[in-house]
């Protein structure tokens, strides 16, 4: 193994295999474990576990796994401290391929198909997780069976670490590391709900659903039934006079992300999202919470093109309709804190570029109103309250920029003519030209190189047909996680409890008494994360901190959401 890192003394490839009911903390029923320097290995079963890991966790030795917050989760569960180096071998997998087909998918089946290693059957494996799953007792041969399933995985990690490890940028890679065990402990806290509202929602919902349809179609006439008539929406965006995009085909776009842009601009359009979304989408029974009222998923970090999270959209309390939010309670004696940066895009564009006057906008407290006084559109002295549908407009071209908008969907957007929409695009080149050449830059660097990367070297390869508005788009997305990811590793570290990270934001918790103190700690954090991936700039947060008995809102699922308890 003369491959392996110098740096390190020893070398501790682990997997456990372990039980995860949804919205419950890990119980971990075996563990395997080989050091490659020196050829030891264990083989532990659930009875064996004591106080302590059995493998050096120090600095001095290297802690490899894949999809490590598993391991790491057991970690928590048995009260065994985290390693101090992390290598995962998914995460490193996802950015040596990012961009490119994996032809068995990013599983470490996946990975040792990619390498031409042999592995066991997908078939075998299936069945051995489910025998693990199944719970015991387990017989003495079911328990060599398992420890023997788990050791093929150890064995096969050491097989694919020499296949890796040449092109493998370290130091970074254990950075990526750092972040999975702030995964673990993200998810073994867990976000706290209110359980009696969610099991009066699920033997509800159905009734509820059906009253929602009445309470809210009243106001459009669209749905017949529970069929949403598309003929009907036509003549309601008419009598509205609210344009809307088109597919190729000349028919209305449905999805759910123009219904998503479509309600930031016309608010008038949020219940019929809702609705939409509560009746098609939105399945309470899949919300994962735990015995004790946590809800808890895997958090998937690394499985965007950008590296950020991707969460189900149906375990997770952050993924359904935002009205659904509000379930999210602190128990007695506890608060809750939403902590998210501002205008962090803009900001992380306008860092990146050195644009002098997009810096300005930034700086200025508010970008959008700031874009407005440097068009010359407002007065220097106007407000968000004084000139709101004029910033509006400018805030629509500043968030469309950041994703390659057209003028004629940016018209759509702020429900004008395209040649408004235009002379607003017009105005954000000129004004802010130098972030236009450093955009263009950025793209052609990556269709020339095939490549484009973070600062932290999370890299994006650009293949077959690529879209210059998602490479465009890369960086701001894709700093906008590493920014994310340091603020997590800072406070988890530091013993902030986050709950979960929301993009560009975390959910925190802390008894009541010291729920202020910590807020301002994980403020610190954040604005440290932005300072070092924006190379000493600054981004500002804001925190909305709530108490027991109160519940977590968003503003933008409060129609809804008072339209549900109303029918509840």
């Amino acid at each position: 193994m003369g491959v392996l890192p110098d740096a390190f003394r020893e070398v501790w490839v682990v997997d456990f295999e372990f039980q995860s009911a949804p919205g419950e903390r890990p119980v971990p029923v075996c563990l395997v474990a080989f050091e490659l320097r020196s050829g030891r290995k264990l083989r532990l079963w659930r009875d064996d576990f004591g106080a302590f890991p059995p493998y050096s966790i120090k600095a001095d030795s290297l802690f490899v796994a894949y999809y490590a917050s598993a391991e790491l989760g057991c970690h928590l569960s048995l009260g065994w401290p985290i390693p101090a180096r992390i290598l995962d071998l998914f995460v490193e997998f996802r950015c040596l391929t990012n961009g490119w087909e994996t032809p068995a998918g990013n599983s470490l089946l996946g990975a040792l198909t990619y390498y031409g290693l042999d592995n066991i059957g997908s078939a075998e494996k299936e069945e051995m997780r489910e025998l693990v799953l199944r719970g015991g007792p387990w017989t003495p041969e079911e328990q060599t069976a398992i420890l023997d399933y788990c050791e093929s995985d150890v064995e096969a990690l050491a097989r694919l670490l020499p296949r890796m490890l040449w092109q493998i940028d370290l130091p970074r890679a254990l950075y990526r590391g750092r972040y999975m065990a702030a995964v673990a402990r993200m998810e073994f806290e867990g976000v706290p709900l209110d359980t009696e509202l969610l099991a009066k929602l699920r033997a509800n919902w159905t009734r509820v659903q059906d009253r929602l349809i009445a309470a809210i179609d009243a106001d459009y006439h669209i749905y017949d039934g529970r069929t949403f008539k598309l003929d009907r929406f036509e003549q309601w965006l008419v009598q509205q006079q609210i344009p809307w995009p088109t597919l190729d085909s000349g028919q209305l776009d449905l999805s759910r992300s123009t219904f998503r842009d479509m309600a930031k601009i016309r608010p008038e359009i949020s219940p019929l999202r809702e609705l939409r979304h509560a009746l098609s989408e939105m399945r309470l029974n899949e919300l994962a919470v735990g015995h004790d009222g946590r809800n808890r998923c895997l958090l998937s970090p690394f499985r965007s093109k950008t590296s950020r999270n991707q969460p189900s959209n149906t375990k997770f309390i952050f993924g359904p309709s935002v009205w659904l939010r509000s379930l999210i309670q602190p128990p007695p004696g506890w608060g809750v804190a939403y902590l998210d940066w501002v205008q962090q895009e803009f900001g992380i564009a306008a860092a990146l570029s050195g644009d002098p006057n997009m810096l300005a906008a930034y700086l200025s407290g508010d970008s959008y109103l700031a874009f407005a006084k440097q068009a010359h559109a407002i007065p220097e002295d106007a407000t968000k309250e004084t000139h709101e549908a004029i910033r509006d407009q400018f805030k629509q071209c500043v968030l469309g920029v950041q994703y390659g908008i057209g003028d004629v969907s940016l018209a759509v957007r702020i429900g004008q003519l395209p040649i408004v929409a235009r002379h607003l695009l017009g105005l954000h080149h000129e004004l802010y030209r130098q972030f236009w050449q450093w955009s263009e830059n950025t793209l052609d660097h990556a269709m020339f190189y095939g490549w484009q990367a973070t600062v932290f070297g999370w890299i994006n390869r650009v293949f077959e047909d690529p879209n210059p508005r998602s490479i465009r788009n890369f960086h701001m997305q894709a700093n906008g996680a590493e920014m994310l990811r340091l603020a997590c590793c800072l406070g988890t570290e530091n013993a902030i409890r986050i709950c979960a990270p929301i993009h560009d934001a975390v959910l925190i918790t802390a008894p009541a008494g010291e729920l202020v103190s910590d807020i301002e700690r994980m403020r610190d954090y954040m604005a440290e994360a932005s300072r070092t991936v924006l190379a000493g700039f600054e981004l500002r947060t804001e925190a909305k901190p709530v108490f027991h008995p109160d519940h977590y809102r968003d503003a933008r699922g409060e129609t809804m959401l008072a339209k549900v308890m109303s029918l509840l």
